[in-house]
This record gives C-alpha cells, sequence and structure tokens, in this order.
C-alpha cells in the first residue's frame, strides 16, 4: 500500500496534490511520503511479533537523512556501506548501536571510523578485510563486533545486475572460508565475533532461494556451536520485492517472516534484516513536466524534463516505472515512448507504452521511484540534482534543495599555470 491516489481527477500525496508541489519546487522533483515509509516499516517489524527483530534500513536505497531520520523515530536502524552512509544515519538520529556496516572495499580509515563511533556490527566479506580490521582495532586498543559475510551460492533477485549470492559474485567468502574466518575472529583478543551475515540479491519475489540460503546459515551456525564457539547473531540481509505496477505481487512480509521463522523454529539466535527497498521504493515518485511531442511516422515520443540521471533504473536495469498524468481527466489512451533530455539513446524510460494523451505542459509521476532514485543521480549533461520532498497529511517540506549550477562550479577550478 501506498499514499498515493488520485481524488477528483487529481493525483495526492498523502493530503497534498502533486501538481501543488511541482508548481512550487519546480520539475523535475522527487516526492516522499511519511505516513507510506512508516507504515512499510511497521508492517515489516510487526510481521515478526512477537519475535523482536533489528529493522535495519538500507541507506544505499535513499540516503536522504529526513526519510532516515523519519525511520529512526520509528525504531529503525541502518545498514550503511560506506564512512558517508554512516555519518548520514548518526546525522539522521539513528544510535550507532543499531548501524551496521558492510561492504567489500571498507579502507582502514573507514574501519576505523566505524569502530570509533561503536557501531553494531562490522560485516567482515573476506580474509584479507578481517586482517586489516584486526589491525585497525588493535591500534585503536578495541574489540568490535563483526559478523562474517556468507557466499551461499545461492542467486537471487530481479536483475543480473543485484544479484549478489552466487558464489562467482565479489560479496562474502565460501561456507568452509566463513567457518575458519569465524574460528580465527573469536581467537582474536581484537576482534568480537558475534554471528554471520547474508545477503543474497535485490528485487526477490520468490521465497525459495531465500529459504535455501537461510538453511544453509543455520547449519553453518549449528556447525560453529557445536565446535564450541559463541554465536549470538544471524544478519539475514534484505532483497525481498516490491511490486513495480508491471508485475506479480511479491511475497508479504507475513509469508517471508513465516518462513524466517520456520527455517529457525527453536534456534535461539537474533536476528536482524535490512530493508530498502521494501519500505522505500513505493514511497517515493518523481515528478516531471511534458516538455514536448515529436511526431514520428509510426508514434508520437513525449519528450519530458526528467532524465537518465534524475532516473537511471530504466537505463541500467530495464526497469519499469508506471507513469501516471497528475489529473487524470483524458480517457483517450496513446502510445508514446517516453524521452528525457539527455544525448544519450539509452535515456528512454518506455517504448510503445500505453499512457493517457498527453500534451506539452502536462505533469507526469514516475511511480515506485523512492528507492535507488535520487540516490543514484549524477550531474551529466551539467544538469542539476533535483529537490527531493518530504509529505506529512497536508504539509510537504523540501528536504534538499535543487542544485544550481554555481553549486557544481564551486567545485571546480581552472589552474593558473602561468605563461
Amino acid at each position: 500500500m501506498n499514499h498515493f491516489e488520485y481524488r477528483d481527477g487529481a493525483l495526492f500525496c498523502e493530503g497534498v496534490r502533486l501538481a501543488d508541489i511541482a508548481e512550487a519546487v519546480g520539475t523535475p522533483a522527487y516526492v516522499y511520503s511519511s505516513a507510506t515509509l512508516e507504515r512499510h516499516y511497521d508492517v515489516f517489524k510487526g510481521a515478526f511479533a512477537p519475535r523482536d527483530v533489528l529493522v535495519a534500513f538500507a541507506v544505499k536505497a535513499n540516503a536522504n537523512i529526513a526519510v532516515i531520520s523519519t525511520l529512526a523515530k520509528k525504531g529503525a536502524g541502518a545498514d550503511t556501506v560506506s564512512q558517508g552512509e554512516i555519518e548520514r544515519a548518526l546525522k539522521a538520529g539513528v544510535p550507532a548501536e543499531r548501524i551496521v556496516f558492510s561492504g567489500v572495499g571498507k579502507t582502514e580509515e573507514e574501519l576505523a571510523f566505524a569502530v570509533k563511533v561503536g557501531v553494531h556490527q562490522i560485516n567482515v566479506e573476506s580474509i584479507a578485510e578481517l586482517a586489516t580490521l584486526s589491525s585497525v582495532a588493535a591500534s585503536l586498543n578495541a574489540a568490535p563486533a563483526i559478523a562474517i559475510r556468507v557466499n551461499p551460492d545461492v542467486g537471487a533477485g530481479g536483475h543480473e545486475k543485484i544479484s549478489t549470492g552466487k558464489g562467482d559474485t565479489k560479496f562474502g567468502v565460501s561456507n568452509a572460508q566463513a567457518l575458519a574466518l569465524y574460528a580465527r575472529a573469536s581467537a582474536d583478543p581484537h576482534l568480537s565475533a558475534k554471528g554471520l551475515a547474508v545477503h543474497i540479491g535485490s528485487q526477490i519475489r520468490d521465497l525459495k532461494p531465500l529459504e535455501d540460503a537461510f538453511k544453509v546459515m543455520r547449519g553453518l551456525a549449528e556447525k560453529l556451536r557445536a565446535d564450541g564457539l559463541s554465536i549470538e547473531r544471524m544478519d539475514l540481509g534484505g532483497g525481498l520485492g516490491v511490486p513495480y505496477f508491471n508485475e506479480p505481487a511479491p511475497p508479504s512480509p507475513t509469508a517471508y517472516a513465516a518462513m524466517v521463522n520456520t527455517v529457525f523454529d527453536r534456534f535461539d539466535i537474533a536476528l536482524a534484516f535490512e530493508p530498502g527497498r521494501m519500505i522505500a521504493a513505493n514511497a517515493g515518485v518523481l515528478l516531471s513536466r511534458v516538455i514536448r511531442l515529436q511526431e514520428r511516422p509510426d508514434k508520437e515520443i513525449v519528450v519530458i524534463d526528467a532524465a537518465m540521471n534524475d532516473l537511471i533504473r530504466p537505463a541500467i536495469y530495464e526497469a519499469y516505472h508506471e507513469i501516471r498524468p497528475l489529473s487524470d481527466t483524458s480517457n483517450a489512451r496513446v502510445s508514446y515512448d517516453v524521452v528525457g533530455p539527455i544525448c544519450e539513446t539509452g535515456d528512454t524510460f518506455t517504448r510503445n507504452r500505453e499512457l493517457a494523451s498527453l500534451k506539452p505542459g502536462d505533469l507526469v509521476a514516475f511511480m515506485t521511484a523512492g528507492a535507488y532514485g535520487a540516490v543514484m543521480a549524477s550531474t551529466y549533461n551539467a544538469r542539476a540534482l533535483v529537490p527531493e520532498v518530504l509529505v506529512r497529511g497536508d504539509r510537504f517540506e523540501i528536504v534538499r534543495r535543487r542544485w544550481t549550477l554555481e553549486d557544481q562550479l564551486t567545485l571546480e577550478r581552472i589552474p593558473d599555470w602561468g605563461t
């Protein structure tokens, strides 16, 4: 469920007409619904009740501090993959003890920062990283909590570029390596081995690969305990899919939680999850305005002011986003290609899509754009980063202003080489 709906022919976000936001802040612009963010968190967390689980929002899905803060006030933690994301989470009000630090390329400086602020755990993804972290921790006279990320050789996800659990990807270590590394970490005075972690992909619409991966994880934990090692935590990652309107509904959080509880039945261990897309995707839309229609012999091309630099998912993942007019007054349906102004053929959002009849100046919304939208944006073609707006009830506020050209140019300089 999301809080974007038509009322008297106008598309609203909660109690605010999206057209009013477009007129106030211009287009393109991202708009997020507080109520949807909060509801999705509550539904996911509540599905596991009465078991208390850590729900660490995947900051990579949407790194806006107002979005993170909205979830932090509900009790959410943060799953982070860089020092910058840790700092964003802290600024948004997430306590360090609810922050998980993952990622294959953590630098010594980033590891030191995570140790100093006292994150909940560092998910170690390689033998080399374990050695580096041990050295960093020793220099700080610390013993940070760690989990070993396992690559269970179970792949899943909506696209090959977001499938992370197969054995040939860069993420995590093999099952055998995980057992050896955990034993090594348990014997290291500068590390506190707490658990195992896994994440096999994103936009997963079938519970079977998740169940298979989780059974592997339980088996590894049982083996560690049988070897006399303590294991307190299991980080099961994220990846549960969301409906992009053109797809069958993915499994519900309730069904997901039931599967997890079955796998870990009568197994005393703390569980953590890292949902990102599931919480944020349908909580956001990208607003855009039609610039013009280009006539072709066999179709019309709709040129809008949003581009692949604003929403890159269709260009790199062939992703589908429903496109809705902000004013739903026409019954006519027309087959369009919808493109942006970037000087790339790849700047195409959809081809041969039947939409309501459009004309220059009309406003549209790209649905399910709250995850991997603004956070993946760039300034390609010297375009501005677009504003982000957060709605609560009948109020809205700009939570990231639109960049100006001056914002970009102040970061650059022409060297004075002399003559």
